[in-house]
């Protein structure tokens, strides 16, 4: 069931690719091509002499007409067959059983309509001719072209999806682009980098060795920005290291009004997610949270069914306007470029919920296969 559903996506994707209208225009093209080489062959052999341009001219007109009507009924066929193809026969790794199984397709199906056509045409005009003798002929001549048109569509299709596919890439890597301006654009957030060096400088002259480390874990957290930002995934094990850097840097501006606490068991660690997910997360915790010490704030970490969960109790600032969401809209965008997962965020009893899928590589082909 599941397959005969993604053959008929399939075949839509390829209706997409190629409209009525472009197929109307080839076929109409098509058409008269071929009857204007048949007819003058026709002629110029004896088998069929024409008596004058007139009579050239309405077996030119009725030809193509039935050729079109006939075309369609041969080209959407065909469709069907090379999309069917392309899944249990692809041209990568079966090419010659794909040629000769293709092939035997379309002229089976050009016989059957070259004999539908024939009888067709010899109801409205009889055929002077032997009716047997036409039969042959035009199941020869419809399989011919049948073999052009599979050909021309096969080579259209291919054009069509390598030119969708590059505008396709082209908007990604715009896209992604825009992502790593937007996240690179958060971690030098003027207000960001304000807010800490004012700690730092506080620090210097309170704590020296605190200061020290807070330089360890802000220059820890930028260096990991910059190895990590080009990269679509990296592990979670990096991910809850760069968190508890971030989060330190807080907990020296908030003390022990902002906790956190992790339970992720060791074999999820190597599971894979896109680059400082957490830290939109967690931006966004602190960001739209009150933190005082009548209301601290606790995030909790852990995971459930192969995803991480990051929790907060709701506790919103009353000066805090509408928010934008960018942060999390660009999370779910990098989530989309590297799996067909997506990111979970809700409101639970009062608490604020965001579920990351962690991404395993061979199980996700495994199951796409």
């Amino acid at each position: 069931m599941k397959k005969n559903q993604e053959t008929i996506m399939n075949l839509k994707s390829i209706h997409q690719l190629l409209s009525f209208k472009k197929i109307l225009r080839f076929i109409i093209g098509f058409s008269i091509v071929i009857q204007f080489i048949i007819i003058s062959y026709n002629h110029y052999s004896g088998y069929h002499s024409l008596l004058n341009f007139e009579y050239f001219l309405f077996r030119l007109f009725r030809g193509t007409l039935l050729s079109v009507i006939f075309g369609f009924i041969m080209a959407y066929p065909d469709l069907f067959v090379i999309e069917f193809f392309n899944k249990i026969l692809p041209w990568s790794n079966k090419t010659l059983k794909r040629i000769f199984t293709q092939l035997g397709f379309s002229i089976a199906i050009a016989i059957f309509i070259s004999v539908a056509f024939t009888l067709f045409a010899n109801m409205l005009s009889p055929y002077k001719e032997d009716l047997n003798g036409v039969l042959i002929n035009n199941a020869l001549i419809f399989s011919v072209v049948n073999i052009f048109i599979t050909a021309i569509l096969e080579g259209w299709i291919f054009y069509s999806k390598s030119q969708k596919a590059e505008e396709k890439a082209k908007n990604l890597q715009k896209e992604l682009s825009q992502i790593k301006f937007e996240v690179l654009k958060s971690q030098i957030n003027p207000h960001f980098m304000f807010n800490s060096l004012n700690v730092l400088s506080g620090l210097i002259n309170k704590d020296t060795n605190k200061a020290q480390q807070f330089i360890d874990e802000f220059s820890h957290i930028y260096r990991y920005v910059l190895e990590t930002i080009e990269q679509p995934v990296t592990t979670l094990e990096k991910e809850l290291d760069f968190m508890r850097s971030y989060l330190f840097l807080q907990q020296i501006r908030y003390g022990d009004d902002l906790s956190y606490s992790i339970d992720i068991p060791g074999n999820l660690l190597k599971q894979l997610l896109p680059p400082l997910s957490l830290q939109a997360v967690l931006e966004n915790a602190i960001k739209h949270n009150i933190i005082n010490e009548s209301q601290p704030l606790k995030i909790e970490v852990y995971s459930k069914k192969n995803s991480l969960v990051v929790k907060n109790k709701i506790q919103p600032k009353i000066s805090m306007g509408n928010s934008t969401g960018v942060g999390l809209k660009n999370l779910t965008k990098r989530y989309a470029m590297v799996c067909a997962k997506k990111p979970v965020f809700s409101v639970e009893t009062n608490y604020y919920i965001a579920k990351l899928p962690l991404i395993n590589i061979e199980e996700d082909e495994r199951s796409n296969n």
